[in-house]
């Protein structure tokens, strides 16, 4: 009896195969052109990701950069056999949107805590005056850009340091730097502005 066997031939590389396997090999070499490379082939799609599950233009692109960031820095940790480039920037993009969200909610948490305290505390804790500039300070923060408001609340309700709080964020230093420049600026106009008629403030 005669059966017919269908042979499966073995998988044969793409030309995008091949290069995206060239682009990991250079992003394990440190090459700035290959990573420039990736950049411009997988940012759109983090970029889309982020903005899709966080909701914020600003915040993911603040996410995209941190995840290429972290794909640099930790371009040595990139197993091929694991899977392919684009799998392992797509887990990046995943930690990175959690941090973010993380982040969000420690930020909202702070602020909604130090209005509590400033409502809820009594005359023998704080004179009047000093319960005021808690209420405006709150306020003034929740006006200030999402990067500007979160550097400033670190650095006034957990005491860090620049340093620690780039660490923390995944920003650069100068960008911790500037973020907290322009946030004080901003602070100090909203919080010297004198109140208008029919302002908040």
């Amino acid at each position: 009896m005669i059966t017919n066997t269908r042979l499966t031939a073995p998988a044969v590389p793409t030309e995008e195969t091949r290069y995206e396997e060239e682009l990991a090999r250079g992003l394990v070499a440190a090459d700035e052109e290959a990573f420039a490379a990736i950049y411009r082939r997988w940012g759109a799609l983090v970029h889309t990701m982020a903005t899709r599950l966080l909701g914020d233009t600003y915040e993911a692109e603040d996410v995209t950069q941190q995840v290429f960031l972290g794909a640099w820095n930790g371009r040595a940790g990139f197993r091929p056999e694991r899977g392919p480039l684009g799998a392992w920037l797509v887990g990046i993009t995943r930690r990175k949107i959690v941090d973010a969200l993380a982040a969000r909610t420690r930020r909202l948490t702070l602020i909604d805590s130090a209005a509590r305290d400033a409502d809820t505390t009594g005359p023998d804790e704080a004179a009047p005056d000093r319960v005021l500039d808690r209420v405006l300070m709150v306020d003034a923060l929740a006006r200030l850009p999402r990067h500007q408001r979160e550097v400033l609340c670190m650095a006034f309700y957990e005491d860090l340091t620049q340093a620690q709080i780039a660490e923390r964020t995944g920003m650069p230093l100068g960008t911790v730097k500037s973020h907290a420049r322009r946030g004080l600026h901003r602070l100090r106009m909203v919080i010297e502005q004198p109140p208008g008629p029919g302002t908040d403030l």
